[in-house]
């Protein structure tokens, strides 16, 4: 994704959790995610074990954390073990982590987002101008923002679509969780759910179709 300049006077930023669009951050926490049936406590430590989609040991190491930081803080010890693909693929998996966030946690998560009104929506950084964007020191905020932006996506999402209850698995080879494929994501009950022919089609989203 290109970069982008937002206007602070006009944007909804966050970078803190206690900041009031905090709860927008992979780092808060309340949004307990369940794939495959293994509980995660943040949509951070989803995605930063993503990236060792062979190496069940160390996805193990990052879900058992608490705290979101200190999942990411162990992800960066094992850099050298990423899987090969994940800088083509990392932002489909972002993508897919908050929709998973979103779907098993509806209510807390459409509702910030929500309060976002129609502003950009931006993280605010001091160095990465990818994920976020930093200060140019003239009142805006530079960078590509790809979480912002994912973020805004998702806000579309639940203002112009019925409320959704399943993500089908991401389409890339050897999407794994402690060596078993990822299946369908659902609420309400967080947890997965055998997706059949008898499911309405009303409960089904195909995020990657």
């Amino acid at each position: 994704m290109n970069e982008q300049t937002y206007n602070k006077s006009e944007a909804a930023i966050f970078r803190s959790t206690k900041e009031v669009f905090g709860r927008l951050s992979n780092m808060a926490s309340g949004y307990t995610i369940f794939v495959n049936g293994v509980m995660i406590l943040s949509s951070e430590a989803l995605y930063q074990a993503l990236k060792f989609t062979a190496h069940s040991d160390i996805q193990h190491k990052i879900i058992s954390e608490k705290s979101p930081m200190t999942a990411k803080m162990i992800s960066r010890k094992y850099n050298d073990l990423v899987r090969p693909d994940w800088n083509d693929i990392r932002i489909d998996v972002m993508r897919w982590c908050l929709l998973v966030k979103l779907t098993q946690n509806w209510t807390l998560f459409s509702e910030v987002l929500i309060s976002t009104g129609d502003a950009p929506i931006v993280e605010y950084s001091t160095k990465d101008k990818v994920w976020a964007a930093i200060d140019t020191g003239n009142g805006t905020l530079e960078g590509a923002n790809v979480l912002g932006r994912l973020l805004m996506e998702l806000r579309h999402t639940v203002k112009t679509k019925d409320r959704f209850e399943c993500v089908e698995p991401l389409n890339v080879p050897d999407f794994l969780l402690y060596e078993n494929e990822i299946e369908w994501v659902c609420d309400e009950t967080n947890d997965i759910f055998d997706l059949g022919e008898d499911v309405p089609e009303e409960h089904r989203h195909l995020a990657f179709a």
